[in-house]
């Protein structure tokens, strides 16, 4: 990990294992408190991790919504990473999305032109699980919006956010690809990949 926060190397199973065995979380209040705290106290990267699995658990689904916007908003900005901005994008803002379309487009769209590097990426890859209700529209905006940045990550998250659509409509990545001529060449390997 390229990170001024350390990294212990505690593996994904061992992490879950962890967190099923903490105490549970009695009311909303609790939760959003000891999240935060994991969050901003952290010293290893880890601790972030626990943070985020607190949030994502099934348990929890009913005190998550739009009003956490704010939280992910700050995790994406301060985690300033793929790891962590890619697990917000997807298990996070992707299913508020799927849940509010009106509420979350504008977001998206607001973010997709963020001057917050981190923002825009989950603007592009947020909707990589939406499959056959991704919003086009949406999806379009924020690669277009992202296509001509020079930045690494995006032009990975773009390949990736068309690559993981043509699993639905191959057809219409292709036609997307070739209609953006200002795509890097690393989106466009990444988009058609499996074409």
């Amino acid at each position: 990990m390229k990170s001024d926060m350390p990294f212990r190397g505690v593996p994904k199973p061992a992490r879950a294992a962890l967190v099923r065995g903490l105490p549970a979380l009695e009311t909303r209040s609790e939760w959003l408190d000891v999240t935060g705290r994991l969050w901003w106290e952290a010293k290893y990267r880890e601790e972030r991790y626990v943070a985020l699995d607190l949030l994502g658990l099934k348990k929890h689904a009913g005190w998550r919504g739009v009003g956490l916007l704010p939280t992910y908003s700050s995790y994406v900005v301060s985690g300033a990473w793929w790891d962590f901005v890619d697990e917000i994008a997807n298990r996070h803002i992707g299913p508020l999305l799927l849940a509010d379309a009106d509420f979350m487009t504008p977001q998206i769209r607001t973010w997709a032109a963020d001057p917050d590097l981190w923002k825009r990426r989950v603007s592009v890859i947020c909707q990589l699980g939406a499959k056959a209700e991704t919003d086009l529209e949406l999806l379009t905006y924020a690669i277009e919006a992202n296509a001509e940045d020079k930045d690494f990550f995006l032009r990975k998250a773009i390949g990736w956010a068309l690559r993981q659509y043509a699993r639905v409509e191959p057809g219409w990545v292709k036609s997307f690809v070739d209609n953006h001529p200002t795509l890097s060449p690393l989106s466009r390997r990444e988009a058609l990949k499996h074409l």
